[in-house]
C-alpha cells in the first residue's frame, strides 16, 4: 500500500521551523520572557507533530497528509481540530515574538 506523501522540501521546512520555533519557546522560558505564551508554544511545537504523524498512518490511499488533514477537520474530527488551533497558535506566537523584538531594537537606539 503506497500513499501519497508531501514533497521532501516541505518536510524539511516543517521541522525546521518546528525545531526554530522550539528553540525560541526554550530560550524565552529560559530568560524568563513571556513565559506563560512559551510554555504553551513548547507543548504545541512537541505534540502537534506527533498527532498529526499518528493520525495520518491510516489515511486513505491517494490522500497526502494536508488532504487527509483538511478532510479530517471537514469531519470534524478531534485531533485534526486540535492541531489547527496549535498550528494558528504557533503563527500567532511568531507574530507576536517578532513585534516583541522589533519594538525591542527600536527602544534601544
Amino acid at each position: 500500500m503506497s500513499t501519497e506523501t508531501l514533497p521532501s522540501w516541505f518536510w524539511v521546512v516543517y521541522y525546521l521551523l518546528l525545531f526554530i520555533t522550539l528553540s525560541f519557546a526554550v530560550f524565552s522560558l529560559i530568560r524568563k520572557r513571556i513565559k506563560g505564551l512559551s510554555i504553551i508554544a513548547v507543548v504545541f511545537a512537541v505534540t502537534v507533530p506527533i498527532i498529526s504523524m499518528l493520525s495520518s498512518i491510516g489515511r486513505e490511499e491517494g490522500l497526502n497528509e494536508l488532504e487527509h488533514l483538511v478532510h479530517q477537520l471537514q469531519d470534524g474530527e478531534l485531533w485534526s481540530i486540535y492541531v489547527v488551533i496549535g498550528y494558528l497558535y504557533l503563527l500567532v506566537w511568531w507574530v507576536f515574538i517578532l513585534k516583541q523584538n522589533k519594538k525591542i531594537n527600536r527602544t534601544s537606539f
